[in-house]
């Protein structure tokens, strides 16, 4: 795969030498995760292999090690003579699996309250600025980049290795589902003023109401995205 025909399809270009660099087999990994958060693949859908290919200028070695990546993340399946899947979920899965997510998300903010520096906010103060930019410009995969990183920052923040690893999974395999809560104009505006309240009490270091913030803004988003995802599931 050319570099060009990445920054054309992904805007994604690898980092020269170093560590920062990724292999073509990543690259793609990380092209299949943001078309099927933003809804490209669905849920059941096969990822066509030989259309992939050709319009990433790929052969299918890269594909397949990628295909490899998001099955351990279970964002795919692969199924013999089908190759691979989006990984089905049903409500219920997404209902258990936001139930723990904002229980560890709360905990975590609670813990970062603990152990959080002054550059540690310096740095998650920039990345909300960030989040408003991104929502002025109407750029929504943008804004759920940051917003992934911000939710990582805490959780990594809370320095708990075991609690990070956890939700950390979690956050991959239901991501597409955080990405829906935001797709409407008026849910995508308040997101943003709830980034700013979670901001506010890691500045001041407010263990309690950082808990309940990130527990409350966790929920608000999944109902918004329940009801476009199960429409026939939701309850009135």
């Amino acid at each position: 795969m050319t570099e060009t025909a990445f920054e054309e399809e992904n805007g994604l270009a690898a980092t020269a030498g170093g560590a920062g660099q990724q292999s073509q087999h990543s690259r793609v990994a990380n092209w299949l995760r943001d078309r099927i958060i933003e809804g490209e693949f669905k849920p059941g859908d096969r990822i066509p292999e030989v259309a992939t290919c050709r319009r990433l200028g790929i052969s299918r070695t890269p594909l397949r090690e990628a295909f490899k990546v998001l099955a351990v993340e279970r964002i795919l399946t692969l199924q013999p003579n089908r190759g691979a899947i989006v990984t089905p979920v049903s409500a219920e899965d997404v209902d258990n699996a936001m139930i723990v997510m904002s229980t560890l998300e709360g905990l975590a903010g609670e813990l970062l309250c603990q152990h959080i520096t002054d550059e540690e906010i310096e740095a998650l103060s920039a990345l909300t600025q960030d989040l408003g930019t991104h929502h002025a410009a109407g750029d929504l995969l943008g804004y759920f980049k940051v917003n992934q990183e911000i939710h990582r920052r805490i959780m990594q923040g809370a320095r708990n290795p075991l609690l990070a690893e956890t939700l950390s999974n979690l956050i991959d395999r239901f991501a597409r589902y955080r990405f829906d809560g935001n797709r409407t104009p008026e849910r995508w505006a308040r997101a943003v003023l709830e980034h700013q309240h979670i901001m506010i009490a890691i500045a001041e270091r407010d263990a309690k109401l950082l808990g309940a913030l990130l527990r409350s803004h966790v929920g608000n988003g999944w109902r918004v995205a329940r009801s476009k995802a199960f429409p026939e599931r939701t309850k009135g």
